[in-house]
């Protein structure tokens, strides 16, 4: 009786698991990899003609139809009604690049440089999850330029414009090795090397940055971290027998999208215009999250979580308090255990995931007027 009251009792349980996460058994193998495969059913955009939408409905998996969709639709995501594509350009130098590391991956990078005057500081900017530095990051870069500020973004592998699967990350230590070795080569730069240098992280890009700092402790003069994705809150941590589960699956079938996540824009933006402007991020991965992703992203938040308290360097937390996708307790955590003697929380009433995308334009205006006064000071504090 013993025996066959554990069987009921695992069956039971992955049983639960395929309804958590909407896995089910198929009888035909290639049917399944077809399907996990398939690219997003699409929304047609504004603007968007016949030939335009099949660029944009086609498989984004790999690199090359990612660039042509961005290619064709660059010019209309730039004039789309945001606060943030009213930047204007003037007075910036911007450059784009492609360039293959030391593991061979082609990794796309931007640039956004004062015209007329040498940059008094470096941000290199770390992106959330399934995200590009060519859409909402183009207007807080050149903002960020046009306040003095020498601003470098990259595509991490498999994101955005750079090569490899769409989202796939087979290891979170490997891609922030990747960032490491981008922004060091970027620091080493004569015309920059004098300069203080900042990370900006969001969402799993504060992750990012925090590891990077974890592995180069003495590197940076300082971090802004917007609703850092740093530990799982208690209520989001998944069963036991589950992440189990999960870890099994994901040797199997890493590359395989069968984790179901909740539609993370309106989520993570509170403004309902600014909502229906997220989907012209044509680039921006949209598919379920695939297996080897989420316990990598797992895996580090776990990490993270243990190690607060080694983070040292100089920090800028700011977070919404109605954040549904990385609760803000998690900055709270961060703030509370981090060794560092030079630390800030901004918590802002109301606000979701998105502060810098998703807000009410004085909203907007006010998370990033905060970010240049912390930049300033401490830049300040670096340059004395």
């Amino acid at each position: 009786m013993a025996l066959k009251s554990a069987k009921f009792s695992r069956c039971h349980l992955l049983d639960e698991f395929r309804v958590r996460f909407n896995f089910q058994k198929k009888k035909n193998k290639n049917k399944t990899t077809r399907e996990s495969m398939a690219p997003s059913v699409s929304v047609r955009l504004q603007g968007v003609d016949d030939e335009m939408q099949k660029l944009l409905d086609s498989n984004m998996d790999e690199a090359p139809a990612r660039r042509r969709a961005r290619e064709a639709f660059k010019d209309i995501q730039l004039g789309i009604d945001h606060i943030l594509f009213k930047t204007p350009t003037d007075g910036l130098k911007m450059k784009e690049s492609y360039e293959r590391n030391s593991r061979g991956v082609e990794i796309f990078s931007k640039s956004w440089l004062p015209e007329t005057s040498s940059p008094k500081a470096i941000v290199c900017y770390c992106h959330g999850y399934g995200d590009t530095c060519t859409f909402f990051f183009e207007g807080l870069a050149r903002k960020l330029a046009l306040k003095g500020y020498g601003v470098f973004a990259m595509d991490y592998p498999g994101f955005g414009l750079s090569e490899g699967l769409h989202c796939y990350i087979p290891s979170f230590d490997q891609l922030v090795d990747d960032c490491i070795e981008h922004y060091t080569k970027v620091k080493e730069n004569p015309q920059f090397n004098a300069l203080p240098s900042f990370l900006f992280g969001q969402s799993m890009g504060g992750a990012v940055a925090l590891k990077m700092h974890l592995k180069q402790p003495h590197a940076w003069s300082g971090a802004v971290l917007v609703a850092p994705m740093c530990k799982i809150a208690d209520d989001m941590y998944p069963p036991v027998l589950v992440t189990q589960i999960l870890i099994g699956l994901a040797k199997v079938l890493p590359k395989m999208k069968l984790v179901p996540q909740k539609d993370l824009a309106e989520a993570a933006f509170r403004d309902l215009n600014k909502r229906k402007l997220a989907a012209y991020n044509v680039i921006a991965y949209k598919d379920k999250p695939r297996l080897r992703t989420a316990l990598e992203m797992l895996n580090t938040t776990q990490e993270i979580e243990h190690r607060l308290g080694e983070v040292s360097l100089p920090l800028l937390i700011l977070h919404g308090e109605a954040d549904t996708i990385t609760d803000p307790s998690v900055s709270k955590a961060l703030y509370e255990k981090a060794s560092s003697s030079d630390k800030k929380l901004n918590l802002y009433k109301d606000a979701y995931h998105s502060l810098l995308e998703g807000e009410t334009d004085e909203m907007i205006d006010t998370v990033f007027n905060d970010i240049i006064l912390w930049l300033n000071e401490h830049t300040t504090k670096n340059t004395e």
